[in-house]
């Protein structure tokens, strides 16, 4: 079986899902659809109804499209991949809730960092002996986006449209895989900030989650040179990515020969590029949707319900 694959959307991120169609042997993409752009490309199509020929339609388009285009999709007979956010709006969610149950299963929201190494990484030491009891988690990761020029007329520089920019489309990725190990946050500090001038969307983001025992701080921007770190600090250990090194230190009762503390020793490192854990786990997401569209499985309840949870 090979599954025909209709995409709303063709630029940047679309882009990336388009080329792990083309490049899969058990996907044909049938269609591009836009809704008034001439694409050029010979499957696109400003006809919606060219989508619902399809086994699978990828919703790939601005953020604030999302909810319109699945609700379009509601009587759809086959399988939806929606990227994250669902949806953009508290009205919008709700009404998510409602979507009946067998549609829900047949879609698919992709949180890929689910599927990345950085999620087993914390899944394997999360109040590990190792790393002991977590006390606080910061996460760094930003570009200079906003100062391509093709970013001031894009729908991401758009405050009309996309007022939040970063929050919607990196913080939630990093926000879901906290959630997934901890649970909702009991308290939530969001301060954006416009850095670049170029637009009106909100280019920079800092994200404080508060939890009974610990915190997680998670920095996003538009607007600055490449970084891509992380640090989690427990009460036996830390472990750290910084300048695409992953290093674990351990034990915290480390001491030089006048009995004061010193670093721990390493216990373990090697090579490791947050972009590149990036780009793994989408196609990783891609194919665990795809294994589940080509033998014809629903997916779990849970999967839908936690996306949600995160929006």
């Amino acid at each position: 079986m090979v599954i025909s694959i209709g995409i709303i959307g063709y630029r940047n991120h679309a882009q990336r899902l388009i080329s792990l169609v083309d490049s899969s042997t058990e996907c044909r993409l049938k269609c591009i659809f836009h809704p008034n752009k001439k694409i050029d490309d010979q499957r696109g199509t400003n006809n919606f109804s060219d989508l619902l020929e399809c086994d699978v339609v990828i919703i790939a388009s601005p953020n604030n499209t999302h909810y319109d285009y699945l609700k379009k999709l509601e009587s759809f007979s086959g399988y939806v991949f929606c990227e994250k956010p669902p949806v953009v709006n508290l009205d919008e969610l709700n009404k998510l809730k409602k979507i009946k149950d067998s549609k829900s299963r047949r879609t698919f929201f992709n949180f890929n960092y689910r599927f990345s190494e950085l999620n087993k990484i914390l899944k394997k030491y999360m109040n590990s002996k190792e790393i002991g009891k977590i006390i606080f988690i910061e996460i760094i990761a930003s570009q200079g986006l906003a100062f391509k020029k093709e970013y001031i007329d894009s729908w991401r520089a758009d405050g009309r449209n996309n007022k939040f920019n970063l929050l919607d489309t990196v913080t939630i990725h990093y926000l879901d895989l906290i959630n997934q190990h901890f649970g909702i946050s009991k308290n939530q500090f969001y301060f954006p900030k416009l850095v670049s001038n170029n637009g009106t969307s909100y280019d920079t983001g800092h994200l404080l989650l508060e939890y009974d025992t610990f915190n997680v701080s998670i920095i996003n921007s538009y607007a600055t040179p490449f970084i891509g770190e992380l640090l989690i600090i427990g009460t036996n250990g830390h472990i750290s990515i910084k300048n695409d090194i992953l290093e674990i230190k351990t034990p915290r009762d480390t001491f030089d020969k006048d009995n004061f503390f010193v670093s721990p020793p390493t216990l373990f490192t090697k090579k490791f590029n947050m972009q590149n854990d990036y780009h793994s786990s989408l196609k990783n997401s891609f194919n665990f949707f795809i294994s589940n569209v080509l033998n014809k499985k629903e997916f779990d309840i849970s999967l839908y319900e936690t996306s949600l949870d995160t929006t």
